[in-house]
């Protein structure tokens, strides 16, 4: 167990350090750079920190977030975000009728509604605006991630990022495993679309391939191809008592 890192809860105050850890850590992937080829990894790391915070504060009721901190330096080194299906995202409290968020350790504290309206009005400043040629290569994948998504009831890692310079110390394995812990509890499959470097880490720990899908964005500007990955872990399925 790497003792050098920890796994923390996330606040909104999180928001620009959360942006200069994922943005570098997507920056290398040359296929998600087509749609910020017209910026420098500086200035939308820059626009990113502006929007964050927001982000950390929608959907609530579903979304889960966890960083991975440096035990010396404080520095932030990876950050997941992960939703839960909405059936699992309470749960009842014991002798009464009120529900409690499902691990409300990874739920972004709330905060006044003076501080969102400042947080909103900050978001609404930022520069957003991608490039959207290569768009047509989203279809493919959004639809099967549906069909997979549909055939039962998941808990889906989102967003999992490491900065280029923590990578390799077992950041992104930890990160994935806290939530396979949760998954665990709460009894929920896992799904993940994931491109090619994180393969190996879910494979590593259970995770089945069950789709690929490979694509060509040469035409759009890009380097040529590329595949999209899409992976399940399933729970063991636990005998009924007096059943083999």
């Amino acid at each position: 167990m790497d003792t050098t890192f920890t796994i923390s809860p996330v606040t909104v105050a999180d928001g620009p350090a959360l942006a200069a850890v994922c943005i570098p850590a997507f920056w290398t992937d040359p296929h998600w750079r087509l749609e910020w080829r017209h910026r420098t990894l500086d200035y939308h790391i820059s626009q990113v920190a502006l929007r964050y915070p927001r982000n950390l504060l929608r959907n609530r009721l579903t979304a889960r977030h966890q960083k991975a901190v440096d035990n010396t330096t404080g520095e932030i080194l990876g950050y997941a975000r992960w939703s839960l299906p909405a059936s699992h995202a309470t749960t009842p409290v014991e002798n009464g009728t009120d529900a409690e968020p499902a691990w409300p350790e990874a739920l972004v504290p709330p905060v006044s509604a003076d501080e969102e309206a400042e947080i909103v009005r900050v978001a609404d400043t930022a520069v957003w605006d991608p490039d959207l040629t290569s768009d047509p290569l989203l279809d493919a994948p959004m639809t099967i991630k549906g069909e997979i998504l549909a055939q039962g009831t998941f808990m889906t890692l989102d967003y999992l990022a490491v900065h280029p310079k923590h990578q390799r110390r077992g950041v992104a394995t930890a990160l994935v495993r806290s939530g396979m812990r949760e998954a665990g509890a709460l009894g929920l499959d896992i799904f993940v679309h994931a491109m090619r470097p994180g393969v190996p880490v879910y494979m590593r720990l259970g995770f089945r391939l069950e789709r690929e899908l490979a694509q060509d964005d040469s035409m759009y500007g890009g380097p040529g191809l590329f595949s999209d990955y899409f992976l399940i872990l399933e729970q063991p399925i636990v005998p009924e008592a007096g059943k083999e």
